[in-house]
């Protein structure tokens, strides 16, 4: 972990320009450039994607600090206008989990100082990190640099630990205290919702004055309603039937996004209604991730002991339009996580107007209308869950009503209103106006 007391010692006190133009954004385990639902990339990869994308629009030149993972990657790519990518040499390029980043930090953070090294000064405006290993090497870099450090979490420790599922391994302490030194440092931190908000506020004492509630969005350019006909062509590419009602699940295989609660629901729906076999498919799509690693076929192992097996179907993950085809195959969506800072898959499904079953932990109450886009189920009682799926499965008009309520729902929630949320916080943090008028749109 990286705690360098002397840090201040380095600073820059070069003049700076009136306008902010250019940020590093810090995402040491997992890079934008990773295919979502694979290893550690999720939500995270999609949200500096997206804003990453606006804020270059913007006129704010975005450059991404990760660690490479090959030997193939060029050391910078282009993302997007104005977004590049830097592959940063830290230990061995394939073989390590998150739990052994902390030891790459220092060589990490080297890299990211030599970048800057070889710029003008003040090459870099201000430090945006994606998640706690980033916030300790943004630390280190805005206190070289002399800028401000913005801090966004996108999951938290003590959250997490409060909710695990069964057998998950909680975090470290090694993590709560590196999360605890992020937050101290940060000179804003950018909270996915209030419920995160208070959480920094209550369970890592942060200052209410300088935390940010800017809601994550969804791009509506890819994840929309269609007709009935291509609706139709969507099913038929997941070899769906007419007659078929797929419930789908979208995420990493791992126990704190709980798969197994759905396949356990199935389990229990057929239990109670024997002609539901027939009908009932649940598609899961994403790959094993975290404590899922430690047995990578074990939701096919459980639908089989449960007899479901034949029910369940297993699917790769998939680019965003690809994923868009998948949502509309769907006749639900169900989210049964443990935590979820926010739930973007949630917000796409029902952009998509497939209505969401999910738990009603963390982001997922703000991104899911109770009643409205979908249902908020109580606990994870896989008992609770089929109820709530089944009678759903049974009634269309419902899902049909449910359906056009996401539809209202996701459209209040935009990556644009995102990044002028950023923006704002940016200058707050900087004191620096933007470079364009993205903010005030």
């Amino acid at each position: 972990m990286l705690t360098y007391v002397v840090a201040a010692t380095f600073r820059r006190t070069f003049r700076r320009p009136a306008k902010l133009h250019r940020i590093a954004a810090i995402a040491v385990h997992t890079s934008p450039l990773d295919q979502p639902g694979t290893g550690d990339a999720g939500g995270l990869n999609t949200y500096v994607v997206e804003t990453s994308k606006r804020l270059g629009d913007a006129g704010v030149e975005v450059e991404i600090f990760t660690r490479a993972t090959s030997s193939d990657l060029p050391p910078i790519v282009t993302m997007a206008p104005g977004v590049r990518v830097h592959h940063v040499l830290a230990g061995p390029y394939e073989g390590l989990g998150k739990d052994d980043l902390p030891a790459q930090l220092c060589a990490f953070t080297h890299g990211v100082l030599s970048a800057e090294a070889a710029r003008d000064p003040h090459h870099y405006q201000l430090v945006h990190s994606h998640y706690w290993l980033s916030g300790q090497v943004g630390w280190l870099a805005a206190e070289r640099w002399g800028v401000p450090l913005v801090h966004t979490a996108h999951t938290l420790a003590k959250v997490k630990n409060a909710a695990l599922a069964d057998g998950d391994r909680p975090e470290p302490k090694a993590r709560l205290l590196g999360e605890e030194q992020v937050v101290s440092a940060a000179n804003r931190l950018v909270a996915n919702t209030a419920d995160e908000a208070r959480s920094l506020v209550e369970g890592y004492a942060a200052d209410p004055a300088k935390v940010d509630v800017v809601l994550p969005g969804v791009d509506t350019s890819v994840f929309v309603p269609v007709s009935a006909r291509r609706r139709e062509a969507d099913r038929v590419a997941y070899g769906l039937e007419p007659e078929q009602v797929a419930i789908a699940f979208v995420g990493r295989i791992q126990p704190l996004k709980a798969p197994d609660v759905l396949v356990r629901a199935v389990a229990e729906m057929v239990a109670g209604d024997p002609s539901l076999r027939t009908t009932l498919v649940a598609l899961i799509c994403g790959g094993p991730s975290g404590s899922g690693l430690d047995s990578p076929d074990g939701l096919a192992r459980l639908a089989a002991e449960l007899d479901v097996g034949d029910l369940v179907r297993f699917v790769d993950p998939r680019p965003p339009v690809e994923l868009a085809g998948l949502y509309r195959a769907a006749d639900l969506v169900a989210v049964p996580s443990h935590n979820e800072s926010f739930g973007l898959v949630a917000l796409e499904a029902q952009a998509c107007g497939t209505p969401v079953v999910a738990a009603a932990v963390g982001g997922l109450v703000t991104a899911v209308q109770d009643g409205i886009s979908g249902l908020l189920v109580d606990g994870h009682d896989p008992r609770q869950w089929a109820t709530a799926l089944a009678g759903l499965v049974a009634d269309r008009p419902r899902r049909v009503g449910y359906g056009i309520g996401a539809v209202t729902h996701a459209r209040q929630f935009g990556w644009d209103r995102t990044v002028r949320g950023l923006l704002a916080s940016y200058r707050a943090a900087s004191g620096l106006e933007v470079a364009a008028d993205l903010a005030h749109a």
